[in-house]
């Protein structure tokens, strides 16, 4: 599970920008097609925040859709998965959003 990692470099980051501050709520921006599973990372979020200042934190994230843009005839349009094909019937394209991941906000006490 690549998730945990992930949630440990998440606490870390947040931690080192806490300076020693209880944190109360940290804000994720996860794309669809990141292939990091949300509920995964809530349940290590627990797990790898424990004994931190993030310990008791709350968790928010904020699933992110997939856009695609097609390299022919330039329409954009939702995606569920990597690959797909525009209305024009194309299958030329190119993923614009929801492959991120990111640490939107932090709250500190």
């Amino acid at each position: 599970m690549h998730e945990l990692g992930i949630t440990r470099n998440i606490v870390s980051i947040v931690s080192e920008h806490a300076k020693g501050k209880k944190v109360k709520r940290v804000s994720l921006d996860i794309g669809k097609l990141s292939a990091i599973l949300p509920e995964s990372i809530r349940f290590c979020f627990d797990i790898c925040s424990k004994d931190t200042v993030l310990e008791n934190a709350e968790l928010r994230i904020n699933e992110i859709q997939g856009i695609a843009k097609c390299k022919i005839c330039s329409n954009e349009f939702e995606i569920e998965q990597l690959f797909g094909r525009c209305v024009c019937g194309s299958n030329d394209i190119e993923c614009i959003n929801g492959e991120e991941m990111k640490i939107k906000e932090m709250e500190m006490i």
